[in-house]
């Protein structure tokens, strides 16, 4: 077959490498635009760019595919019998999904209908689910609402960050869409016509679980509550690796890896108060107080309903660091407040 490839990110590099080395043709990409990014506002290519240079694989970076009728025809041109999108950063017009034979298909991190839109690796982790997984569905005008072809799940552990979550998924997309293109040869035949598939495809609806959306992550999203639970302040700092952050003496510190404890904070609290010169009260602290240091274990810190241990962070213009540095760095003591 011969495919064109829509995607933008690294997440996106090892299905479009399993693509290349496959037995089809991968005859064009569609990225993004280079962009301006660091602190010399360098343009920087993508990394489905860059990729497709060392290949030699022709690119199109439309700023708007939506608006740009010119780059559509070229693209239609080229007579692709497939497109593949993959995390590409805008929506498909309606001009461009009837373009290929047979259609355009999207591979999804969750197991739709759960988690639509623009961030479900972080959604999924931050909101405690079990597990996620991939989804390829024909793309269709509305926001990741097509049938679904085929889809498999993956568990979520305790100790994934979006980054570790999203190099699993990234290998299970580049599996499964190998695997799609095997169905596509199988019933689509030498007419190579999507409806020769459309028996194979479930809707959505069919589907037990309600739609939710995955909203892009803000800026607002990223600072540090302490006053919430240990489980859900955990979940949340794995979701959104590598950037949720907290303030302290007016410097930012990303936290980076956690622990939630299953201490009771009463338990614990006589416990340090037994093992050292302390004298902590319960009633009188409050969340993101820093109750003990661990040089072994972490900085343990209070938030709604036990604790939390940090083992991993990054003062801003520093580099990230184990907790015993961290808290040199920052000169921190039992009795210290993260704010």
């Amino acid at each position: 077959m011969k495919i064109i490839f829509w995607g933008t990110p690294e997440y996106a590099l090892e299905t479009l490498n399993a693509l290349y080395k496959s037995n089809h043709e991968v005859i064009a990409c569609v990225t993004q635009p280079d962009r301006r990014r660091g602190r010399g506002s360098n343009l920087i290519s993508s990394s489905i760019k860059k990729r497709a240079i060392e290949l030699g694989i022709p690119i199109f970076t439309p700023n708007s595919i939506k608006k740009e009728e010119d780059i559509q025809n070229q693209i239609k041109n080229l007579n692709a019998d497939i497109y593949i999108v993959i995390a590409y950063g805008q929506l498909l017009p309606k001009e461009v999904l009837v373009q290929p034979k047979l259609g355009c298909w999207n591979i999804h991190a969750s197991i739709l209908p759960k988690w639509r839109g623009a961030a479900p690796i972080q959604w999924s982790i931050i909101n405690g689910d079990e597990t996620t997984g991939i989804s390829i569905m024909l793309m269709e005008e509305g926001l990741d609402t097509g049938p679904l072809l085929i889809s498999e799940e993956i568990p979520i552990n305790i100790d994934d960050n979006a980054n570790i979550l999203a190099n699993k998924l990234s290998k299970l997309s580049a599996n499964l869409m190998l695997k799609a293109l095997n169905i596509f040869e199988k019933y689509t035949g030498k007419y190579q016509c999507r409806s020769s598939i459309g028996k194979l495809l479930k809707p959505q609806s069919d589907f037990n679980s309600l739609p939710t959306y995955a909203r892009l992550i803000n800026k607002a999203d990223l600072l540090i509550d302490w006053n919430q639970n240990a489980i859900t302040l955990h979940r949340i700092i794995m979701g959104l690796f590598p950037n949720a952050y907290t303030t302290f003496n007016n410097k930012r510190v990303k936290i980076l890896e956690t622990i939630p404890s299953k201490n009771n904070i009463n338990d614990f609290i006589d416990k340090i108060n037994s093992m050292n010169d302390y004298n902590l009260e319960i009633q009188n602290i409050v969340p993101g107080e820093i109750i003990y240091i661990d040089n072994k274990q972490g900085i343990y810190v209070s938030c709604l309903d036990s604790l939390i241990l940090i083992r991993l962070g990054q003062l801003e213009g520093k580099c990230k660091e184990k907790h015993f540095v961290l808290t040199k760095q920052l000169n921190l003591n039992v009795g210290d407040k993260f704010i």
